[in-house]
């Protein structure tokens, strides 16, 4: 045994490791990523991407079937698109022990809402576990595996942010070597046809009873007595904030088991204190709990239902007390959220504005593109949503389809594109999709996908062409071209855009963060041909700025595009 200071996400990991999970397939998603990078240096575990989060929870489940532990990640939404996998995994429960972590994300750091996944676990009638540190992430991961065998059941981790990227101290230990389970036939358990499911429906509820009692003496509930006055009732990285803010001035019930949630237990400790306080990020899940309990309990009415907590909101909105800071008088700038310098997609957004197109925009780094000046968005759903959505907006508005485009990237394509463009072709739209191919999942941190050249574990595959994918789903009108050429770029929009059926344009270059990228060198600006006109900053590049009523150019963050000296009417920028 030895103590490392670990990630909550690589705490995880080491968790899956040491409790004998053999399979982990996964989509990334801010901020659950991590879990699955970190799995994947384990020999010992065979880890993967897969398309999409229903993809990656169907494979657990079929390794679990198989007889071998498995686990599955993804952020609050992905578990929006493996809903359907959830909701049965809960119905024909397990063989080999099956662990699904969920990571949500209050504040909204990288994501498009704030979502409870608690819900997803009443809903679907799957135990969750909720742990405040790194050190519990390790440790609830191993008994999550045990828990999941000995009630037959997949078993949810709900992460967060804060606990996914903070560190704390974890206890490190040896892998256990779980043997495979044997395989039986068994289709009442595992075939959900009505007749099956109508019975197993029955041994869910009779597991529920069980769950419910054991969440009455859980290991992971754990009582803090420090006096009789206040006792607080919270769970996860809000333990640790309500803990910073009343140390031990409070008594706290610390909630390791977030579903089922504990009756006698709740009530029992309630009954000790004058006033009880239900500390929870997001939704009153643990609140409404208590108040069918009939207890008398604060929650929301004294603390925010939107945002991500810290001991300042727990101290300010409960104690009265403001934090005093030290203040730096000096007015710093604000650093927009800007398409990183050399990006390729930052010219086919350039482009969306200036024909003042309307544009369905999806999921990614891309969408950065709809933040002033560039503006080349309207609207931005979910993963995939572009290009239905589009094909929507086109049959409503067929005289649009000549002035919109739905943008995507290469693996938000893969992930859930590809449905929505047969839906086009099949039902006769005549919508224009971009799909922006920079080689990489670049949202989340390059990790590679099926249209690139190489598995999580860096293994060589065949490439998926995304080109072969458009062609077979019944698109005649491929066009693929480098979006550092502008004017080409420009051209074939227009020309597409007459175009009466379904058209993809595929602009290909990859990421210029990517390490094997060679870039030219940085551009420069003559400051005596520079007629201050300020064409060059509408493109929104973090490499340009303005002094003294001349474009600057940073030479240690350019990467020679040349999107800019194409702007300029001038001739002043060059190498």
């Amino acid at each position: 045994m030895m103590n490392k200071i670990m990630l909550g996400n690589e705490a995880i990991a080491r968790g899956l490791y040491e409790a004998g999970c053999r399979l982990v397939s996964s989509y990334p998603g801010t901020p659950s990523t991590e879990i699955t990078q970190y799995a994947s240096e384990y020999n010992e575990i065979y880890a993967e991407w897969a398309p999409n989060e229903k993809v990656a929870m169907e494979v657990a489940l079929g390794a679990s079937i198989a007889g071998g532990r498995a686990f599955c990640g993804m952020k609050h939404v992905g578990l929006n698109v493996a809903a359907d996998p959830l909701f049965i995994g809960s119905y024909i429960g397990v063989n080999g022990g099956m662990v699904i972590a969920v990571a949500d994300d209050p504040g909204m750091h990288s994501s498009q809402n704030e979502q409870d996944s608690r819900y997803y676990a009443r809903a679907s009638k799957t135990p969750m576990l909720e742990p405040a540190d790194s050190g519990e992430c390790l440790n609830f991961t191993k008994k999550a595996f045990e828990f999941s065998e000995a009630f037959d059941t997949p078993v949810i981790i709900r992460l967060s942010t804060r606990v996914s990227h903070s560190q704390s101290i974890v206890e490190i230990g040896e892998r256990t070597n779980i043997d495979i389970k044997e395989y039986a036939k068994d289709p009442a358990k595992r075939v959900m046809m009505p007749s099956y499911a109508r019975g197993r429906h029955v041994i869910v509820e009779e597991r529920l009873k069980q769950l419910t009692e054991y969440s009455e003496t859980c290991e992971f509930n754990t009582i803090e007595n420090n006096n009789t006055k206040l006792g607080i009732i919270t769970s996860g990285v809000a333990y640790q904030y309500a803990k910073e803010a009343f140390g031990d001035s409070a008594s706290y019930l610390k909630l390791g088991m977030v579903y089922p949630l504990p009756e006698k237990l709740i009530v029992d400790f309630a009954a000790k204190f004058e006033r009880v306080i239900v500390v929870e990020e997001l939704d009153d899940y643990i609140e409404s709990h208590c108040k069918a309990l009939g207890l008398d309990v604060d929650g929301k009415n004294v603390l925010p239902i939107c945002g991500e907590f810290s001991q300042e909101v727990i101290s300010e909105n409960l104690l009265g007390k403001t934090a005093e800071y030290k203040k730096l008088d000096v007015n710093i700038p604000v650093r927009p959220p800007v398409l990183c310098a050399g990006c390729p997609h930052r010219g086919v957004f350039y482009l969306f504005k200036k024909l003042k197109l309307f544009v369905s925009g999806d999921i990614g780094c891309y969408t950065l593109g709809a933040a002033p000046p560039l503006n080349g968005m309207d609207t931005t759903l979910c993963m995939g949503a572009s290009i239905s959505a589009m094909h929507g907006y086109n049959k409503i508005r067929p005289e649009s389809a000549k002035q919109s485009v739905a943008v995507i990237g290469d693996s938000t394509f893969m992930h859930s594109g590809i449905t929505g463009l047969i839906d086009i072709t099949y039902n006769k739209g005549i919508s224009t999709v971009v799909i922006l191919d920079n080689s990489t999942t670049g949202m989340t941190g390059h990790q590679d996908n099926p249209s690139t050249t190489h598995t999580l574990k860096g293994e060589e595959v065949e490439q998926i062409m995304i080109e072969d994918i458009c062609r077979a789903s019944g698109v005649k009108n491929i066009r693929i071209v480098d979006p550092y050429d502008i004017v080409e770029f420009e051209n074939v929009l227009k020309e597409e855009l007459t175009v009466a059926e379904p058209s993809v344009i595929i602009g290909r270059r990859p990421c210029a963060l990517l390490k094997y990228v060679k870039h030219a060198p940085p551009l420069k600006v003559n400051a005596d041909k520079c007629a201050g006109c300020k064409a060059c900053m509408q493109i929104a590049c973090s490499c340009i700025s303005v002094k003294d009523k001349k474009a600057v150019i940073n030479s240690t963050l350019c990467k020679g595009c040349n999107l800019c000296a194409k702007l300029c009417r001038f001739g002043a920028i060059g190498g």
